[in-house]
């Protein structure tokens, strides 16, 4: 490389890593539930049109107050209903409600009057008041939970609230929650969920950062021994890094919950082609060759190569911008864009910084034979003499992977997904066993015609919805309209539990109407539109997996076609729940779109490397095990298939066909040399088998990295990754020279 070359490189390696260290530090973190909606779906335009006439049904933040002695304890009832109150007037909050807020409709000789549910100045009643309490579905689960030792405070938010708003409010709850003294607290909500999964967010960016670094370290040792040698590619590899963050920076792109996955990609991904680059210097500068020499070699003979693998790893990963979900197509293209920076890195930098030292600084030039060679000459040896073994080998994994793969399961569930062994985990689970839950279920209803959502014939039709919906355990936390006439008859018939009801006649029905003319017109705007034709019924449903809350659904919905009457009214399901669950639906559609896409690109690139359609074959049949092995792993082990998990497939194919070009280009360059088919695969074994075998290492080791993640889906999809590439690893060195000589003759 000439010094001007090696000058030119530095300035713009230099000028381009200080605006990156600037624009790193804007980058910023982003988790927003909407972001995950499908786009372009008919029910997410329905459900926008939805919220315009009410509200979200995520606009809340739910606080959970123990007691284990039991909620009804005069200074306990005191201390919750001043913290209610007050929680009231945290910034963003429109609302508080509790069961020392709460009161009950009394029909007097005067008219109606409030009664508290709670009498909190008065000891005496706490036994009527908890049974009462306990016994009415609306509260029961909600604002008590069932064995009266917890207490929730249920915040109304302003719609929309984000990550900024989001950090004030959370800041001042904690601040005020840790005023009293309360057993414990816990929280279920969106800001909640936002400010622990950002923070989550640059944790893991960090650690996976810190622990990639560490590990390529430590491969760097056993590959370099020398100090500089190991220093030069930790150099390479970390700026090509920083360009990376700084780029997100520059761009105003965000980090979402599949960024921890950058610093392993990033760092593996160069390392794979660090080693690729300097492996070959080094074994040019063992056959006598001067530095320029070696470097001019290395960069034509492997930088071609590594500039396909590269690309084709790219495409893998922009396989990704065919889903609808915007977090999975963002990484799609954060990813490609990182692995392109890294080539760059590696290619410009790497060499101009290998010219500056002596060959003895970089790495000991003793001969390793002993190691390398005999084991390349096994493999070779082995795929020569034993080609149907290996068949039946190959035949049989690909029977046990369809069988593994017709195992998978869809039934995704919230909790599978949260981060291990924090609060925020604990939380929902507090909140699934002992109350409704978080999963929104929500039903839209449409009156027809010339009817009004408040009209008998309509509320009579809502109501038989409601009580079928009650049979399933899952089902909670409801209400629409027909509370408040079921609320008002009760309080007519001296607050008789039996009469929370909604009335069996239409005369019944008159004598409700008026009293709920005179409610807060507050109360009915969130369950009645402001036109009168649509209403809502809300409800909350267990985390009991996408699956089975699709079947409940399904349930509802053949119901509702058999047994109410269409001409009155019409009820269409919507809210965030089914729209979490749609999406997982679109995610396992577009990746096997995304994958036909990637497999068509690759064999193009194939085509115009190889101008062979046998090599062609030859390049995609290893890499299609990889990724039926990935499928049958999940099925075996019971991964569920859901949109942070599906992206391994993308991964697993982008990089394990980067082994295949090594390979064969290898192979091509002894073929035009002269070389026979039997002396080009042993060569190819013996001098590219090395790299890939140490780039497999690397890449099997760099994504275990990820069980140090707290976030299951990145333990899950560091080790089907890890185990995967191993497999392709395998695949590449015995299936090839398979193939080679089947298809090919001297």
């Amino acid at each position: 490389m000439s010094k001007q070359v090696r000058t030119l490189s530095f300035i713009i390696f230099s000028i381009l890593s200080t605006l990156a260290i600037f624009f790193c530090f804007k980058v910023k973190g982003e988790f927003n539930f909407e972001q995950f909606f499908p786009e372009g779906d008919p029910d997410l335009d329905y459900f926008y049109e939805f919220i315009e006439e009410f509200e979200t049904d995520d606009n809340f933040l739910l606080v959970a107050i123990d007691r284990n002695e039991g909620v009804f304890e005069q200074q306990f009832l005191n201390d919750f209903h001043d913290f209610a109150l007050k929680s009231k007037k945290l910034p963003f909050v429109v609302s508080s409600t509790s069961i020392t807020q709460i009161q009950y409709p009394q029909k007097t000789p005067f008219g109606f009057a409030a009664t508290p549910a709670v009498h909190r100045k008065k000891p005496s009643k706490y036994a009527k008041d908890k049974e009462r309490l306990l016994e009415d579905e609306r509260f029961n689960g909600t604002l008590i939970s069932s064995d009266a030792t917890s207490a929730v405070v249920a915040l109304k938010l302003i719609d929309n609230i984000q990550i900024d708003d989001s950090r004030v409010l959370m800041s001042k709850m904690d601040s005020l929650v840790n005023s009293y003294p309360f057993q414990e607290h816990h929280y279920l909500g969106r800001p909640n969920f936002q400010v622990e999964f950002i923070d989550l967010q640059f944790r893991e960016i960090i650690l996976s950062a810190v622990v990639s670094a560490i590990l390529v370290t430590i491969i760097m040792w056993f590959i370099f021994r020398k100090g500089w040698g190991i220093f030069i590619a930790l150099l390479s590899i970390g700026i090509g890094m920083l360009l990376f963050m700084g780029m997100l920076g520059a761009s105003g792109r965000t980090l979402n919950v599949m960024s921890a996955l950058y610093p392993v990609l990033l760092i593996i991904v160069g390392t794979s082609d660090v080693i690729h680059i300097m492996s070959k210097y080094i074994d040019e500068l063992r056959k006598g060759k001067t530095k320029n020499e070696a470097i001019r070699i290395s960069i034509k003979e492997i930088g071609l190569a590594t500039l396909l693998t590269s690309v084709t790893t790219a495409v893998g990963f922009l396989t990704l911008l065919t889903s609808k979900i915007p977090p999975i197509r963002a990484f799609g293209l954060n990813a490609a864009i990182g692995v392109i920076i890294a080539y760059i890195t590696v290619l410009g930098l790497t060499t101009a910084i290998l010219s500056l030292f002596k060959v003895e600084q970089v790495i000991q030039l003793k001969d390793r034979k002993p190691f390398w060679e005999p084991l390349m000459e096994r493999m070779y040896r082995l795929t020569k003499l034993h080609p149907r073994k290996i068949a039946l080998g190959l035949v049989s994994t690909v029977l046990l992977s369809l069988l593994g793969m017709s195992l998978i399961t869809t039934n995704y569930s919230i909790e599978s997904n949260l981060p291990i062994g924090q609060k925020i985990t604990e939380d929902y689970k507090y909140f699934e066993q002992e109350f409704a839950g978080f999963r929104p279920f929500e039903i839209a209803v449409i009156a027809q015609d010339t009817f009004k959502a408040r009209d008998y014939a309509v509320l009579k039709e809502i109501n038989k919805v409601e009580q079928f919906m009650k049979q399933y355990d899952a089902v909670g936390s409801m209400n629409s309209i027909t509370s408040a006439y079921k609320s008002i008859n009760r309080a007519l018939n001296g607050n008789r539990l039996s009469a929370y009801q909604f009335p069996d006649t239409e005369v019944a029905f008159d004598k409700i109407d008026p009293y709920i003319n005179k409610l807060p017109a507050a109360s009915l705007d969130v369950l009645v539109s402001k036109d009168g034709k649509k209403a809502r019924i809300t409800s909350r449903i267990s985390d009991v997996g996408s699956d089975t809350i699709k079947n409940i659904g399904a349930r509802i919905d053949r119901f509702i076609a058999e047994a109410t009457d269409a001409n009155v009214v019409q009820f269409r399901r919507t809210g965030t729940g089914i729209l979490f669950d749609k999406n997982e639906e679109y995610v396992r559609d577009s990746i096997l779109n995304g994958l036909g896409f990637a497999i068509i690109v690759v064999s193009i690139f194939m085509g115009l490397l190889f101008r062979s359609f046998k090599m062609v074959l030859i390049s995609l049949v290893p890499n299609i095990f990889p990724l039926m092995i990935a499928g049958a792993l999940m099925g075996y082990a019971g991964i569920e298939l859901e949109s942070g998990v599906t992206i391994v497939f993308a991964i697993v194919f982008g990089i394990a066909v980067d082994d295949t070009i090594h390979f064969l280009s290898r192979y091509q360059l002894s073929r035009r040399k002269g070389m026979s088919i039997d002396e080009s695969i042993r060569v190819t074994f013996l001098e590219t088998g090395k790299a890939i075998c140490l780039t497999s290492v690397i890449l099997f080791f760099g994504f275990l990295v990820m069980l140090f993640s707290i976030n299951p889906p990145s333990v899950t999809v560091g080790l089907i990754i890890s185990v995967t590439l191993a497999s392709a690893l395998l695949s590449d060195m015995f299936t090839i020279p398979l193939l080679i000589r089947w298809l090919y003759k001297d």
